[in-house]
């Protein structure tokens, strides 16, 4: 029983970090802040760029927040082990 309420400390724990997460990308004048939860708290566009350049910047952008999130929140989680 007291292992099961140690892992859920833990678990707490870990959800804890990853909730204060956060990570910044400009790419192509496009700003995009995601946190540990995969949740696109901000965008900022340049009013420099066409419509095509936003659609396709903004999805770069985007996918590219996702993954060094994805790998920032894995090397966290090693961290746990």
């Amino acid at each position: 029983m007291f292992e099961n309420l140690k892992k859920l400390g833990e678990l707490k724990k870990i959800a804890d970090i990853i909730s204060k997460e956060k990570i910044l990308i400009t790419k192509n004048e496009i700003e995009i802040l995601i946190n540990g939860k995969l949740e696109i708290e901000e965008i900022k566009i340049s009013e420099n760029l066409t419509k095509q350049e936003i659609e396709k910047n903004l999805k770069d952008c985007i996918n590219e927040a996702i993954k060094k999130m994805q790998l920032s929140l894995m090397n966290k989680m090693q961290d746990f082990k």
